[in-house]
């Protein structure tokens, strides 16, 4: 049985390596996020921001850390797992750690430490409590009924070796 102390210090000691991956990424022209994924038996999966290296706007540290545990445990669900991120993750992240049901998430800088570092991510918070009309004007996100909508999922039905998730 770990006391509080230890689990105060275990989450300090993950928190700083993400933020260390963080910095280093950062002095090398990388993004300033960095994180790591821990599963309950302790193995670790860090990752940094690889948004402008890779070209993808979807690269961001949480994600590629998640990916990276993904695909090393051969697994889309990581229950057990933490995500320990240098900073506040943004909705995509934030998304992402739910989809893939990870147990909890930690952070170190919050949304207003990265908006005051060049990084802000305010109108995507904003953005999903704006009303529908609102978020219409930002980015038009059309339902178009379609006679063959249903079809993958009656594929999907219909697939007696489909993975649940």
């Amino acid at each position: 049985m770990s006391t509080v102390h230890e689990e105060t210090t275990h989450l300090q000691t993950h928190l700083q390596h993400a933020v260390d991956l963080a910095a280093e990424n950062a002095a090398v022209d990388g993004g300033p996020f960095g994180a790591v994924v821990v599963t309950a038996d302790g193995r670790e999966f860090p990752a940094v921001n690889r948004v402008t290296a890779d070209h993808d706007p979807t690269a961001h540290a949480e994600v590629m850390a998640i990916r990276s545990a993904c695909r090393a445990l051969g697994a889309f669900d990581l229950s057990g797992a933490v995500l320990y991120t240098s900073c506040e993750p943004c909705p995509l992240c934030l998304s992402a750690s739910l989809w893939a049901r990870l147990d909890a998430v930690y952070f170190a800088a919050d949304r207003h430490d990265a908006a005051a570092g060049g990084f802000d991510d305010a109108e995507f918070y904003e953005f999903f409590a704006r009303s529908a009309q609102e978020r219409d004007r930002a980015l038009p996100v059309r339902h178009v009924l379609l006679a063959a909508r249903t079809e993958p999922f009656r594929a999907w039905a219909g697939n007696a070796h489909r993975t649940e998730y």
